[in-house]
């Protein structure tokens, strides 16, 4: 049997994003290309066009179709069983919360490595993760607690939601509040620029929903304006329902997804 070595690249934020797949099999892939800030970059070598087309299509579901570039080719290896299954699986949101990371999946070997916000959330990816997976795979968790800019936002965020009036970009009373605490920490950050992203849940039509995300993005990005947070170091973007980080089919899950997202982009 030949040897498959599958690697999951990500690293969230400030840099590109990437899932890497490689063999010592000879395949054609994609020419490679630079990636942009927050592109998820998916290379290497897997054994037929289904498993390539399972795998992007997970990607472009967690991270959105536009964020999402193909490397992947198409080789004479031999995966384990179920091998394509175990990957969709490994492929969750939960990854958007390690930075400067890697996830590698060699044969039934899964690592995982970067940088994330907390103890607590260093452990429960890992945890995650091995609940996917049988006992004939090992886990190694390499993540550690990262002191990064982007976790400086990630604990004044600390998993609220910047609320608004509902289906409208008004903020409401809380909503202010939280982002006068993170005007605060931006502007403690110097000169950083930062992308503030809408996100909503999937209830309505998807047009809507991208321009009620962009909307609250705008508004977001004017009131820390207010604030004192310089305009030029911000942009606004809306993502609609197409980056969830919840189940949408529960009340809860789509009350996670309806969020607002601060990334520092330089």
């Amino acid at each position: 049997m030949k040897r498959i070595i599958t690697r999951v690249s990500l690293i969230v934020g400030v840099i590109a994003c990437g899932l890497a797949m490689q063999s010592t099999a000879d395949a054609q892939a994609p020419a490679p290309q630079s990636p942009r800030p927050g592109q998820v970059v998916a290379s290497g070598t897997v054994p037929d066009e289904a498993t390539k087309a399972a795998v992007l299509a997970k990607l472009r579901d967690v991270y959105g179709a536009d964020r999402v570039v193909d490397q992947i080719a198409i080789g004479a290896v031999t995966a384990p069983a179920n091998w394509s299954d175990y990957v969709q699986r490994l492929i969750a949101p939960n990854l958007k919360q390690v930075s400067r990371g890697q996830l590698e999946i060699d044969g039934n070997i899964v690592a995982i490595k970067g940088e994330v916000s907390n103890e607590a959330t260093r452990q429960q990816i890992a945890s995650d993760i091995s609940t996917q997976l049988t006992q004939a795979y090992t886990v190694r968790n390499g993540l550690r607690v990262g002191a990064s800019e982007q976790s400086v936002l990630d604990r004044v965020l600390a998993n609220r939601i910047v609320e608004f009036e509902s289906g409208s970009s008004t903020l409401t009373a809380n909503g202010r509040g939280v982002l006068d605490e993170m005007a605060k920490a931006m502007l403690k950050l110097g000169q950083k620029k930062f992308e503030v992203i809408g996100h909503t849940d999937n209830i309505g039509a998807r047009a809507t929903n991208l321009s009620l995300s962009q909307a609250r993005a705008d508004a977001v990005v004017a009131y820390l304006a207010e604030k004192g947070v310089a305009a030029a170091l911000m942009s606004a973007s809306g993502a609609g329902a197409d980056r969830p980080i919840a189940d949408n089919a529960t009340a809860e899950g789509r009350a996670r997804n309806r969020r607002i997202e601060f990334r520092v982009v330089q």
